[in-house]
């Protein structure tokens, strides 16, 4: 089986790596031409995944037809917002019976598609019935170094997400697999907003009672919005919800937690931004996620907020008291 990924991130590596260690002939595209020498000569992607050392079975290129042209499985893990592009770009390219895998955690801004709507445009319509989407708690410097993780494959097609079951699962990475596409999708995307209020909270020095209450509600708006498109609520309670949620609101490597500590000390959006090499895709999904509760008449005082600090630059504090100061209710799951 020969592999095409689009996108040399940090999870963008870390998967193609993955691959490679299993043996596959693993083709990476990288936007950057040094860093695609680099790889090549040096074995190593010091951008983004620096010091773990890539398999021989890895080849990179700067050419993204040549990443998936021949290939019996493409992976697609470009930024959120980039997806339509990257993929428009060679989606002719790609062979008829190829599986497409897609890793990118996101909903697009101005359309407010997951990925796999969006892939629903952008591809032909033969491809369009093999893909399958990967998600779950996973930072990728911890895959990477072989810890144990578990993810989710999903996929409309039980038998699709068996046999990228198959592909991906290794002696340190689990992999389960689940129908609820467009649940599995949304979770990934809405838990990095969540992880952006539980950094805006850590960073202004607040304790566990608010981290678990943040996380808590998060997961109920998470949920909400998902059975509003569709999805079913037992998917937010497992991997791609309850667990990614909790990885992104409490874990160190987090890029979104990471953001939003800085925005709760009091930093401007764009200076924090600025210092990043790669993408924290919470910021532009919370723009998405607002647009789409309102769309869906869903109550989401938690996303609104983060809304607010992060695009009408309302004061953390203000935000958070606003929050607490809501008129009192009962505690449920439905809208």
């Amino acid at each position: 089986m020969k592999i095409g990924v689009l996108g040399a991130g940090s999870w963008g590596t870390t998967l193609a790596n993955l691959l490679a260690k299993k043996g596959y002939p693993v083709t990476l595209w990288a936007y950057e031409a040094d860093l695609v020498e680099r790889i090549r000569t040096q074995r190593i992607n010091d951008l983004y995944l620096p010091g773990i050392p890539l398999a021989e079975t890895l080849t990179a290129t700067n050419d993204p037809g040549a990443a998936v042209r021949d290939k019996d499985l493409v992976l697609l893990v470009p930024p959120s917002q980039l997806m339509r592009r990257v993929v428009g770009a060679v989606a002719e390219q790609i062979g008829a019976q190829t599986l497409i895998v897609s890793a990118s955690k996101g909903i697009e801004n101005e359309t407010l598609m997951t990925m796999s709507e969006l892939l629903e445009e952008v591809l032909p319509p033969l491809l369009r019935r093999h893909t399958a989407f990967l998600s779950g708690p996973s930072f990728a410097r911890e895959t990477a170094t072989e810890l144990p993780t578990a993810v989710v494959a999903a996929a409309k097609d039980e038998s699709l997400a068996r046999q990228v079951q198959t592909i991906f699962a290794t002696d340190y990475f689990r992999v389960y697999t689940n129908s609820d596409v467009i649940g599995v999708e949304l979770a990934g995307a809405l838990k990095n907003v969540m992880a952006l209020a539980a950094g805006v909270a850590d960073g202004l020095g607040f304790g566990y009672n608010s981290r678990a209450a943040l996380i808590t509600r998060g997961l109920t708006e998470m949920t909400r919005i998902g059975l509003a498109k569709g999805a079913q609520a037992e998917t937010f309670a497992g991997l791609a919800g309850m667990g990614d949620l909790v990885l992104t609101c409490t874990g160190d490597l987090s890029r979104n937690r990471s953001v939003g500590i800085e925005l709760g000390r009091g930093r401007a959006l764009e200076e924090i931004l600025g210092e990043m090499n790669m993408v924290a895709e919470g910021v532009k999904t919370t723009l998405s996620a607002w647009q789409l509760a309102q769309k869906l008449n869903v109550e989401a005082p938690i996303i609104e907020q983060m809304f607010r600090i992060l695009y009408e630059n309302i004061d953390p504090r203000q935000a958070v008291s606003e929050l607490m100061g809501r008129a009192p209710k009962a505690e449920k799951l439905s809208r």
